[in-house]
């Protein structure tokens, strides 16, 4: 018996199962946001709650999970907007709107990445907000910081300065896109060229990397 062929079966299965759960997942994220349930997700998946945990352990592993899928997404949205044959200034914007078109076209997604369910009725649907989403800022800043490192000469101590710039850009992104989704003060060209207009001084007088591929 091929065991090697079996146990590639068997990953296999279990990465599309996991997968097809995710997509229920997504569903009933989309439809009630924060208030999200293990068992609104179960039984949209047609399975039972004990079965679901199997797959993730808790919510904040499904919730992992989850986020996961959408920082992937996001950042290949990113990396495309920051790849895009235009002028440094036109991608700045483009990238800031890549952003915010995320969060406004899935808004529910959003909040039930960023926000814990204020039902306090059910605890189960509850997230300690710092503690789930840090990370995911977290990942964004680092990844923006890779990009920035490779792409822009900051001079002495260049790999700090560019983590600085990339969390500083991803928490003004996150605080500004949050007021903004909640309140919608403005139109999103208004907000992508004030905060583009923040950003502009230093980014406009930082020169290439010689060796990168230029920003």
């Amino acid at each position: 018996m091929d065991t090697t062929h079996t146990d590639e079966q068997q990953r296999s299965a279990a990465a599309r199962r996991r997968r097809e759960l995710l997509e229920a997942a997504d569903r009933v994220v989309l439809r009630d946001g924060p208030q999200a349930s293990m068992n609104a997700i179960a039984a949209e998946a047609g399975i039972t709650k004990p079965i679901l945990y199997r797959h993730f352990g808790d919510k904040g592993g499904l919730y992992r999970a989850l986020a996961k899928r959408h920082t992937d997404a996001l950042l290949s949205a990113l990396r495309t907007a920051l790849d895009a044959p235009a002028e440094r200034r036109e991608r700045v914007e483009a990238t800031l709107d890549t952003y915010l078109a995320a969060i406004e076209a899935l808004p529910e997604v959003y909040r039930f990445l960023m926000h814990p369910s204020e039902d306090a009725h059910q605890p189960e649907q509850g997230f300690d907000v710092g503690r789930h989403s840090a990370p995911l800022l977290r990942r964004l800043g680092e990844e923006l910081a890779t990009v920035i490192a490779e792409r822009i000469d900051l001079g002495p101590g260049s790999e700090q300065l560019a983590r600085v710039w990339g969390h500083g850009i991803v928490g003004m992104m996150h605080a500004a896109g949050d007021w903004w989704l909640g309140e919608r003060p403005c139109s999103r060209q208004q907000l992508v060229s004030s905060l583009a207009d923040l950003l502009w001084g230093r980014l406009a007088a930082a020169d290439d990397r010689e060796d990168g591929p230029g920003f």
